[in-house]
């Protein structure tokens, strides 16, 4: 079975975490370009970020709903990234996970590893009696996608592929405080709102738990296992 290497990152700005994936991305794409495409290698990264609004590269500026000087006084970075989707935010009580895969060695299909990875989230939330479901067009999960004024996104997903390797990945609301989602337009969707475990259980939920489970279901659904340095 291929091995993943995984890192639990702990708390980390934004700009040092992309920075750590783009290096593991090209030194997957080196690999790839000097013909050695047998030695790249499958990572996962964990990591809860401090206050930031992040815009994919199709995303509008005009889904940023407070101007710069607002943003700032209330301790919250913006960036334009390089992956899909619109306007998200990251932060404190939330579990951010980041891929670096190379699909080559697993199956050169994109839309396969989106639902792949909502599956993971879809299996953590039944862990807590959630029912996780996709919302048809839209990436991501969802509660209660089918029922109009119910609408409520737990897990935003954006990500970049180059040459099949893949960086960024999904944001999972566990106990994050909603009302930064206020100032934007989440994901560019207009009156659907944003959850999270603590607003759907009523309870704080222990951030070690549920990423211990994001990494079982992660495991099993990409059929990889942990990589052990035993050296």
């Amino acid at each position: 079975m291929q091995t993943v290497h995984v890192q639990d990152l702990g708390q980390m700005n934004y700009q040092p975490a992309w920075e750590l994936q783009e290096n593991l991305l090209q030194w997957n794409l080196a690999k790839k370009a000097g013909g050695r495409a047998e030695e790249t290698r499958h990572h996962l990264l964990l990591v809860e970020h401090a206050p930031v609004y992040t815009l994919g590269k199709s995303g509008l500026l005009e889904h940023v709903l407070v101007d710069d000087e607002t943003r700032e006084k209330m301790g919250i970075e913006f960036f334009k990234t390089n992956r899909g989707g619109d306007i998200t935010f990251h932060g404190p009580g939330q579990v951010v996970g980041y891929p670096v895969l190379d699909l080559e060695k697993i199956y050169t299909d994109i839309g396969k590893y989106l639902r792949n990875l909502e599956e993971v989230i879809i299996r953590t939330m039944a862990f807590y009696g959630l029912k996780g479901e996709r919302s048809p067009g839209e990436t991501g999960v969802w509660l209660d996608p089918t029922l109009p004024g119910k609408e409520r996104k737990i897990c935003a997903m954006g990500v970049r592929c180059s040459r099949w390797i893949t960086m960024h990945g999904f944001a999972f609301n566990v106990n994050t405080d909603l009302h930064y989602f206020d100032h934007i337009i989440p994901c560019g969707i207009r009156q659907k709102s944003v959850t999270s475990l603590e607003s759907e259980l009523q309870r704080k939920v222990d951030m070690q738990e549920v990423k211990q489970l994001l990494l079982k279901e992660f495991l099993d659904v990409f059929e990889l296992e942990e990589f052990k340095n035993r050296g």
